[in-house]
């Protein structure tokens, strides 16, 4: 019975340890997603998603929350840096849906887009398109 239960204990463990490494590696993916976004490198930011995708089964909807980029989703930092190519990218890879929704501030992104000022900004063209 104590052998039962120490190999349970081991077996929790590994699991944990397992699950968070592929937490840690996700995150070392994603590690200069910003930047790429900033710098409107529409060919790298194809790249990063695509090898996310393929190494860790994730859609951008899935980490799309959990990327900040100087307290801004990825979408508002496109907008901020002008970012055309990689913003368009980002507007056509997220599903309508999440599009609509509000994001971790509470403000859906087509009011943060009208209260800074960037209605004629490219991207929000296209975000007006997918709407």
């Amino acid at each position: 019975m104590k052998k039962l239960k120490s190999l349970s204990v081991i077996a929790i463990c590994t699991a944990g340890l397992v699950s968070f490494n592929a937490n840690a590696s996700i995150e070392a993916a994603l590690a200069n997603i910003c930047n790429i976004v900033q710098s409107d490198d529409k060919s790298e930011l194809r790249k990063k998603m695509k090898d996310v995708r393929a190494n860790y089964s994730l859609k951008l909807a899935d980490y799309y929350d959990g990327i900040s980029c100087n307290g801004n989703s990825l979408i508002r930092t496109a907008l901020l840096s002008d970012a055309v190519e990689a913003g368009t990218l980002l507007v056509k890879k997220m599903p309508k849906s999440r599009l609509n929704q509000p994001d971790s501030d509470g403000v859906a992104l087509t009011d943060w887009i009208a209260s800074n000022g960037l209605e004629s900004s490219p991207i929000a063209g296209v975000v007006q398109e997918r709407m």
